[in-house]
């Protein structure tokens, strides 16, 4: 399987050199990182923006609580408990919960926070005080981008090796899946929102990541190798 996955004609990277660059001696020779491709749109359930920016704009900054298009089906108690841990702190939130799922029985009924089954995060995530999200590729994307703090909860994947890398960085922390209660989210939330240190980091790799554009780079490079065979 390794084999296969690196030794076609071209191997892409398909996230940004920002979060991992190159490996001289671990990538494929014909092997190149594209940047990040962005993707955050779905018209079939996401709430509508105007919804959505009301409440941004209701109040201060909140704490957005997203498990990307996966995680969400096997969230657990993690929205009730994330409820649980922003009201301790006192602080606004919108959860991000999936199409098919309740809201968390504890929501509050003040308008301090919101649950959305859908919501593009282009729009949301700079509007955060902190970001909770699973390490998934695409959300770390969008979450380096919106240039906020961010608390990674990785469930499975390449989202352990994500969340380490965002730590590194020191643009957030990181709080295993399975470790997840109230009080943690809590405890580990109060360490990023009282770092002014994270949100200067992650505001530095909004702006390195500013330009990329992973889906013309990778169309490029596909041309460059394929585009001469005629459709073969």
């Amino acid at each position: 399987f390794h084999l296969d996955c690196t030794g076609g004609d071209l191997n892409l990277g398909i996230w940004s050199p920002v979060l991992r660059g190159p490996l001289p001696h671990g990538d494929p020779p014909n092997a190149h990182i594209t940047g990040f491709c962005w993707h955050d749109r779905d018209h079939t359930q996401q709430a509508p923006d105007a919804e959505l920016r009301a409440f941004l704009d209701a109040g201060p900054p909140p704490i957005v609580f997203a498990l990307g298009s996966t995680g969400v089906h096997a969230a657990g108690r993690f929205y009730q408990d994330a409820v649980a841990a922003a009201a301790a702190l006192k602080q606004r939130a919108l959860l991000v919960i999936g199409r098919d799922q309740p809201p968390p029985p504890n929501l509050p009924r003040d308008g301090s926070m919101k649950a959305v089954a859908y919501a593009p995060f282009s729009i949301v995530f700079p509007r955060a005080s902190v970001i909770v999200h699973h390490g998934g590729a695409g959300t770390t994307a969008q979450a380096m981008r919106a240039g906020r703090p961010t608390l990674i909860t990785p469930m499975a994947h390449d989202q352990f090796d994500n969340a380490a890398r965002i730590k590194r960085l020191g643009a957030g922390d990181t709080l295993r899946f399975a470790k997840v209660t109230a009080a943690r989210l809590q405890g580990a939330l109060r360490g990023i929102l009282t770092t002014p240190a994270h949100a200067r980091a992650a505001a530095t790799l909004a702006e390195r990541l500013r330009d990329e554009d992973g889906e013309t780079v990778a169309a490029e490079r596909i041309l460059r190798v394929f585009g001469d065979r005629g459709g073969d």
